[in-house]
């Protein structure tokens, strides 16, 4: 038996290139697959719609059906799963129902992906209204998942009288639940013609019993940063693509992307799910994937043509060890590098020092030593930007950003009137004697520096600037929920947590976070170098920690 996982589709042509056989067969490959077809139809199309739907002319059918297509395939290649996609009439799908039963007569059929292309995103018709009839009453029966959008759920359903208008997300999963009865093991329901909210995504999962949400693209905890200078970020319009099986409902949320490069999605979908589901069996982890390599080839499509242009389905075959960014993904750098290092970011941001902080029952010598400790930090900041000065042939490109940055930082630091109010004067602050935690994290940054790697050394110094950041806002969150324990009324430290959620210092993460970013993405690293660059994020991070650590000590 071969280990090449191979997948039918049985579809038809794309002159255009980008939906039907030729979609799936670049998808397929991308996901390591061999791909096989059997045509059922020519079309005449391009970016800007559908012309014209030929059937396989009739001097191929005399000489060779479809079914015989089917068979020919079958006999010869060990096939792992098969997808359907434009199967135009009813003859057709007889043909697809015959071919299978036959071949796989008293054996199980291999998993069965049915995409029931019935009408182009253009309005032109793709399978003709007898057909229907024959595709729920003979092929969904032996079909693993079906994957129609909301335009074909809606005909699907008016077919049989069911309740068809699907305007909402709780809608779909009703709409879902009730195609399961015309015979298929799942369906998924694609989400590409609603757009939904977190909100509704919520109301729906609490209200119903036994959905799952899997978030796709989005935002975890911790990354409020990211939020930063993001003014109508997209990321809150979602689309929803909803998974029904006996007993159990799964939610796949992703960022709503405002793309034109969506020809042939529901085509790529499929065959991604198939291809998946050949390699690894398990649907729910195939519709998963399947999902995400989607939506990353919208993301990171070229436009083509003067229409609704192509994925592009070879995305996977360009791996980088940083992903493009995209207008749902503006900082995939920092994003890899917070989730990378979750469990010891969690621990630094929503330290006992800051709950306490934002509690107003932080002791006050422990604060007063943070401020101590945290100006003497400083010192070895300057120093390391200096070297920074001195060795990076970029420094006029970067230099500007980053003093902007350390002014803002010295500024909240050490502004006098705040230190006054807690009894630290200028003669404490520059005799108090650094402690271990201090000269720790000053003498690695020192380290960094003059090991003459530019972007390393913006990390170990962003590493500070976007740590204080994720606490303040993460401070600022808190305060806004209903059951929030942040107390602002008479908290001795409310000017500490409106200064690093305000305007000012998030301004400043801005700054950092495109500076970093454009770092990462003018200078990419191999993978040894990238591995390095994450230890100075997450060795950074720790001594961050290690700052809070002592300061609770020392009270």
């Amino acid at each position: 038996m071969s280990s090449v996982r191979s997948v039918l589709t049985i579809a038809g042509s794309d002159s255009s290139g980008g939906a039907g056989i030729q979609a799936d067969l670049k998808t397929i490959a991308a996901h390591g697959c061999y791909g096989t077809s059997a045509m059922t139809a020519l079309t005449s199309q391009n970016t800007t719609g559908v012309q014209a739907v030929h059937p396989i002319p009739p001097e191929f059918v005399e000489k060779q059906t479809l079914a015989e297509q089917i068979h020919s395939i079958l006999d010869d290649i060990e096939t792992h799963a098969i997808k359907t996609g434009m199967l135009y009439d009813a003859d057709n799908v007889r043909a697809v129902v015959k071919a299978l039963s036959a071949h796989y007569a008293g054996a199980t059929i291999p998993p069965l992906v049915c995409d029931p292309v019935c009408v182009s995103t253009s309005g032109h018709s793709l399978l003709n209204p007898q057909a229907i009839q024959v595709l729920v009453d003979e092929l969904f029966p032996l079909t693993h998942l079906i994957t129609p959008n909301k335009p074909e759920a809606e005909l699907l359903l008016s077919h049989r009288g069911m309740p068809s208008q699907i305007s909402s997300l709780e809608d779909m999963t009703v709409a879902a639940k009730n195609l399961l009865r015309y015979g298929s093991k799942a369906v998924l329901l694609k989400g590409g013609h609603i757009v939904t909210t977190m909100e509704e995504v919520k109301m729906v999962s609490l209200k119903g019993t036994g959905i799952d949400v899997i978030p796709y693209g989005l935002l975890s905890e911790n990354m409020e940063i990211l939020q930063v200078g993001e003014t109508n970020d997209p990321a809150a319009r979602l689309v929803v693509d909803v998974l029904s099986e006996a007993g159990r409902t799964t939610l796949f949320i992703r960022p709503h992307i405002d793309s034109t490069s969506t020809h042939g999605t529901g085509c790529t979908l499929s065959a991604a799910i198939a291809s998946q589901l050949a390699r690894d069996g398990d649907l729910k982890e195939a519709v998963k994937n399947g999902v995400a390599y989607t939506h990353l080839g919208i993301l990171t499509a070229q436009r083509i043509g003067k229409g609704h242009g192509p994925l592009n389905h070879l995305h996977a075959l360009m791996p980088k060890l940083i992903p493009q960014a995209t207008p749902t993904n503006r900082h995939p750098f920092t994003r890899m590098l917070i989730q990378g290092n979750a469990a010891a970011w969690k621990e630094y941001v929503e330290h006992e020092f800051v709950r306490l902080l934002g509690q107003g029952t932080l002791p006050r010598s422990a604060f007063v030593y943070f401020i101590i400790q945290d100006y003497h930090y400083l010192k070895y900041y300057a120093r390391a930007y200096a070297l920074l000065a001195a060795k990076s042939s970029t420094f006029d490109a970067i230099g500007s950003a980053t003093q902007t940055i350390i002014n803002v930082i010295t500024e909240i630091h050490t502004h006098k009137a705040f230190c006054a109010a807690f009894g630290i004067t200028n003669d404490m602050l520059e005799n108090t004697p650094e402690e271990a935690a201090t000269s720790a994290y000053g003498a690695y940054l020192i380290d960094i520096g003059l090991r003459g790697d530019t972007t390393k050394l913006l990390m170990a110094l962003l590493a500070c600037l976007l740590g204080y950041g994720e606490v303040g806002m993460w401070l600022k969150k808190q305060e806004s929920l209903s059951n929030s324990w942040v107390v602002v009324e008479g908290n001795p430290y409310k000017q500490w947590m409106d200064d690093y959620s305000g305007p000012a210092y998030q301004g400043a993460v801005k700054i950092g976070l495109e500076l970093i970013e454009s770092r990462a993405a003018a200078d990419p690293p191999s993978p040894a170098r990238f591995a390095e660059w994450r230890e100075v994020w997450e060795r950074c991070t720790r001594l961050e920690r290690g700052f809070w650590d002592a300061a609770m000590a020392a009270a």
